[in-house]
């Protein structure tokens, strides 16, 4: 039979093992929740799982001869060299945004062609690509 002192301290061990289950429960929910995946437009296209109504970001290069401005949006294509998307965004692109150059945008998509931004990411120099970026466009090379 165990002691008094055994069933409190083991009591104690269980009571600590379930909260610190549950905490690290909650965390990666709570993590799941705010994580946005990164998509290039060939995987968007091959995808069948992209879930229409969560917000992701997709990246590419910005097609050459493809940026259309008004004064309250901006359109362009975002390419992989194989697969494009229509980019539509409402607001003041980086000043770095450029034909060619690499871009990440945050949104949601419309459908597997099309876009809407709530934010563009291109806020680095014009030599710098983010490694996502890089690593999809020499895989879609290929």
């Amino acid at each position: 039979m165990l002691l008094k002192k055994v069933k409190i301290r083991l009591s104690i061990l269980l009571a600590l093992s379930v909260l610190s289950v549950l905490a690290i429960f909650l965390l990666f929910k709570v993590l799941e929740d705010n994580v946005l995946y990164f998509y290039s437009p060939s995987e968007i296209k091959n995808s069948d799982e992209i879930n229409l109504k969560k917000r992701i970001r997709i990246g590419g290069i910005v097609k050459q001869g493809s940026i259309q401005s008004s004064e309250r949006d901006i359109k362009f294509i975002v390419t992989d060299t194989k697969n494009e998307i229509i980019v539509s965004y409402s607001g003041t692109v980086p000043a770095l945004f450029a034909e060619g150059k690499g871009v990440v945008a945050e949104g949601n998509l419309k459908d597997k062609k099309f876009f809407v931004a709530k934010r563009i990411l291109a806020k680095h120099d014009e030599n710098y690509m983010p490694p996502e970026v890089e690593e999809s466009l020499n895989i879609n090379a290929k």
